[in-house]
């Protein structure tokens, strides 16, 4: 079968490429690339040029036959938020010879003297532009794809909309060009279109405390009362161990504070939240936009543990609501695999039965967790006792 070759080309174009990539161009029988991409190939690259599809899946289809030579192009580093990676991931890295460029990250880290290793990237490109929230902590400097004429200006406004409007904001146009643009202000003076080629800097000003360890205040959350708080929670993801690439199903999500603070915690991590309230799926919907993981979290308006059969299979599970249901445990325990982890919370005598009993079939750890916090008596300060809180977390041999 043939190899498939996948060039990073940036806006210098191809004065910008060496020998080897120009050589997988010229000799490739078929180049897919944009307009943009396509328009920067000499004319004596004979190869039938083609546009990429959108949505990718007919490339993907089409490239799994032999067809030759074929060469895709890419912005960039095409393994870096790139098609390259995408191709390696359906049809095997063992298929490709992938030639980098200099990514527009790495590009705008020597522009502004930043240490690429300190830097957080995020791409809002084909995602919503909230994606960059879960970034956004003091201190912080962040690199930002984005698409499209207004990108900068859509991001600005969400980083000025959550708090942090006096962030250094500073927008680079066709990076290694020679008509390269830097223009700097800050998040919340920025309001300029910019080329449809450019990337975001954000050196994150002073402003709301928003960590990515789990255990973020109650009050960053839109909820109707059904939220596991602020501290049970820390203790809650905690036992469920985010891991890079793990799937959560977040069983009776309420709120969907689990959830979300799982994908905040572990940023190549999935999960979903089964919950059948309609106005609290929405809530749901709502809490991941804020806090930065709307593309990660998938809200299944159903009961459980009905529609738990049709999922895919978790690397861990929290249940929060319906712990007592009939069923319940047993269904979300046989759908852990090997090494699985389930973490189920209680406040009722019925569900603290529930995971005893559960405790006795399958083994693990009981918690009993209170929290009581220092309010005012009088003159005086008193503890005031939230409900105890008993938790059960177990790994499946």
């Amino acid at each position: 079968m043939s190899r498939i070759a996948v060039v990073g080309i940036g806006a210098d174009g191809w004065p910008g490429l060496g020998e080897a990539p120009r050589r997988a161009i010229l000799r490739a029988a078929t180049i897919f690339g944009s307009e943009r991409q396509l328009a920067l190939v000499p004319a004596d690259a004979t190869g039938d040029r083609r546009a990429l599809p959108t949505p990718f899946d007919t490339l993907f289809a089409e490239l799994r036959a032999d067809h030759g030579d074929v060469c895709v192009l890419a912005s960039g580093d095409p393994m870096l938020h790139g098609i390259g990676a995408s191709l390696a991931r359906r049809l095997g890295p063992e298929r490709l010879d992938v030639h980098p460029h200099p990514s527009a990250f790495a590009l705008a880290c020597a522009r502004l003297g930043w240490p690429a290793a300190d830097v957080e990237l995020v791409s809002a490109v084909a995602r919503a532009p909230d994606v960059v929230a879960r970034a956004l902590q003091p201190g912080r400097r962040v690199v930002a794809y984005a698409t499209g004429r207004d990108g900068a200006q859509t991001l600005a406004q969400v980083v000025t909309d959550r708090g942090f409007g006096a962030s250094r904001f500073v927008v680079l146009e066709r990076l290694g060009a020679s008509d390269e643009r830097v223009t700097e202000a800050t998040a919340q003076a920025f309001d300029a279109p910019a080329d449809a080629l450019h990337a975001i800097a954000v050196e994150v000003a002073d402003g709301p405390v928003r960590p990515l360890v789990p255990g973020l205040p109650d009050d960053v959350y839109e909820t109707d009362g059904q939220l596991t708080k602020r501290h049970v929670r820390a203790a809650t993801v905690a036992a469920l161990a985010p891991l890079p690439g793990a799937l959560l199903w977040d069983v009776g999500a309420g709120s969907g504070s689990i959830g979300i603070e799982w994908l905040r915690a572990e940023r190549t991590a999935r999960a979903i939240a089964i919950e059948p309230d309609d106005a609290r799926a929405d809530r749901i919907d709502r809490n991941a936009l804020s806090l930065g993981v709307p593309d990660r979290l998938t809200v299944v308006r159903a009961h459980a543990p009905e529609a738990l059969g049709d999922l895919d299979q978790p690397a861990a599970v929290f249940v929060g609501g319906g712990v007592a249901a009939f069923g319940m445990l047993d269904a979300c325990w046989s759908a852990l695999g090997a090494g699985g982890r389930l973490v189920a919370n209680a406040v009722t005598l019925e569900g603290e039965q529930a995971l005893v009993s559960a405790r006795t079939a399958h083994g693990g750890a009981l918690t009993r967790i209170e929290i009581a916090h220092a309010e005012p008596i009088g003159g005086f300060t008193g503890w005031r006792p939230q409900r105890p809180v008993v938790q059960w977390a177990a790994t499946k041999p």
